[in-house]
C-alpha cells in the first residue's frame, strides 16, 4: 500500500484522470434517468457537457485558472439549454477547491463566487415541485454549504502551506546567517591568531637579537656572560617555537584541538617571568602589583599579558641605550588597570600606530583593538621629558 501510494503522489495527473473518467462513466450511466426525471436537454448536448466537465477534473492541477473559467462556462451553458445538474457539475466542487488552494487570487474568488451563485441560480431554473418558498430556501442554503466548504478548505490548505513556506525561508534564512556569523568567527580567530604571532615573533625575536648582539660583544672578554647569552637565545627560541606550533596548529585544523594538546594561554601571572626575561636580556624593568591579586576572565588575562609584551617590547627597539622601563599592575574592585612606561629616548608616536618597530605588526592599532574587545579604555603617548607611557583599563564586567 505504501508503495501504491508513493506512486498516485509522484503522478498526480494519473490520479486525475481516472477520477475524471470515473465521473464521465458515472454520468453517462446515470444521463437517461435524469434526462426522463427532469426533461433535460437531449444526449447530444448531454454528452459533450459532461465531456468537458470531466476535463475539469483531469486538467485542474495543471491549469487550474483556465479549467475554472471552462467549469463556470459550462455552468452558464446548462442554464441557457435548460439542461439540469448531472452528476458531473461535481467538477465545480473540485474546481472551487482547487484554485482555492493553488489557482490565483482572482480565480480563487471567482470560485467563490460562482460558488454562492450557482445554488440559487439552479433552484431558480429548476425549482422542485410541491416545495414551499421556506423549502427551496433551505434548499438553495444545502446546496450552497458544500460549495462554501470546499472552498474554505482550499484557502486553509494555502494559508498553511504559505506558513510552511514561510518557515522554510526562515529557516534557510537562519542557516546562512549562521554561516556568514561563522565564517566572520573564523575571520576574527584568524585576526586574533595573527595579533598573537605578532607578539610572540616580536618579542621573542627582539629578546634573541639583543641577547646575541650582547654575547657577541663580550664573548672573548666575558665567556660566562657569553654562555648565559647564549643559553637565553636557546630558551626563548624554543618558547617561541613552542607558541607558534600552537598558533598555526589551530590554524591547520580550523578548530580547538584537546586541552591538552596546546600551551595555555599567558595569564596575569607570567606577566613576572615576562619581566624577568626582559631583565635578563638587559632591559632594567621595575614591576608592582598593587591591591589584591584575584582571578579574572582569560580573555582579560591574556590582553593584559599581550600589552605588557607587546610595550617592553616596542622599549626594547626605540628606548635605545641604558633605557629603564617600569610595569605596574593595580587590582581594582571592578577591573585591572596597567601601566607601562620608559624613560628612552623613544620613537615617533606615528611609528607605534603604524605597527611597532617594523611597521609590519600591530602595534597601539593592536593594543588598542585588544582593549577593545574586553571594553577597556588606552591612553598612550610620549611623556613629559621623554619616554613613553602606556595606561590600559580593563574593566571587570559583572556576570548577570
Amino acid at each position: 500500500m505504501q508503495r501504491l501510494y508513493d506512486f498516485l503522489r509522484r503522478h498526480p495527473a494519473w490520479v486525475d484522470g481516472f477520477w475524471a473518467l470515473v465521473l464521465f462513466g458515472i454520468s453517462v450511466v446515470s444521463g437517461p434517468a435524469v434526462e426522463e426525471a427532469e426533461g433535460t436537454a437531449p444526449t447530444a448536448v448531454a454528452v459533450p457537457v459532461m465531456l468537458l466537465l470531466s476535463l475539469v477534473v483531469a486538467l485542474r492541477r495543471r491549469m487550474p485558472e483556465r479549467m475554472l473559467v471552462l467549469a463556470v462556462a459550462v455552468g452558464i451553458l446548462q442554464v441557457v439549454l435548460d439542461m439540469a445538474p448531472v452528476p458531473a457539475d461535481f467538477a465545480m466542487l473540485v474546481i472551487a477547491y482547487t484554485v482555492a488552494a493553488v489557482g490565483a487570487r482572482w480565480a480563487s474568488r471567482l470560485a467563490l463566487g460562482a460558488g454562492l451563485c450557482a445554488a440559487p441560480v439552479a433552484q431558480a431554473r429548476w425549482p422542485l415541485d410541491d416545495v414551499s418558498v421556506a423549502g427551496n430556501i433551505a434548499m438553495v442554503i444545502f446546496q450552497t454549504v458544500p460549495f462554501v466548504l470546499a472552498w474554505v478548505l482550499g484557502d486553509s490548505i494555502r494559508t498553511r502551506r504559505a506558513y510552511f513556506a514561510q518557515l522554510e525561508e526562515r529557516a534557510a534564512r537562519l542557516e546562512k546567517e549562521r554561516e556568514a556569523q561563522a565564517k566572520v568567527a573564523v575571520a576574527a580567530e584568524r585576526a586574533r591568531i595573527a595579533r598573537e604571532l605578532h607578539d610572540v615573533v616580536a618579542h621573542n625575536v627582539s629578546v634573541m637579537v639583543v641577547q646575541a648582539d650582547g654575547a657577541a660583544y663580550v664573548l672573548d672578554a666575558a665567556p660566562d656572560q657569553a654562555k648565559k647569552a647564549l643559553e637565553t637565545i636557546s630558551s626563548t627560541g624554543r618558547q617561541a617555537l613552542a607558541e607558534m606550533r600552537r598558533l598555526l596548529g589551530v590554524l591547520r585544523t580550523g578548530e580547538h584541538q584537546e586541552a591538552g594538546e596546546y600551551v595555555p594561554q599567558p595569564d596575569v601571572r607570567q606577566i613576572e617571568d615576562l619581566v624577568e626575561q626582559c631583565r635578563g636580556s638587559g632591559l632594567p624593568v621595575d614591576f608592582k602589583i598593587e591591591g589584591t591579586p584575584r582571578p579574572l576572565p582569560s580573555g582579560l588575562e591574556l590582553t593584559a599579558y599581550r600589552i605588557v609584551q607587546e610595550a617592553l617590547t616596542n622599549t626594547r627597539k626605540h628606548g635605545g641605550p641604558n633605557t629603564g622601563a617600569s610595569v605596574r599592575l593595580v587590582y581594582f574592585d571592578d577591573g585591572l588597570g596597567l601601566l607601562v612606561e620608559d624613560d628612552g629616548k623613544g620613537a615617533p608616536h606615528e611609528l607605534y600606530e603604524e605597527g611597532g618597530f617594523d611597521g609590519q605588526g600591530h602595534g597601539l592599532i593592536g593594543m588598542r583593538e585588544r582593549v577593545g574587545m574586553v571594553g577597556g579604555t588606552l591612553d598612550a603617548g610620549p611623556r613629559p621629558g621623554g619616554g613613553f607611557r602606556i595606561s590600559v583599563l580593563l574593566p571587570l564586567k559583572p556576570v548577570h
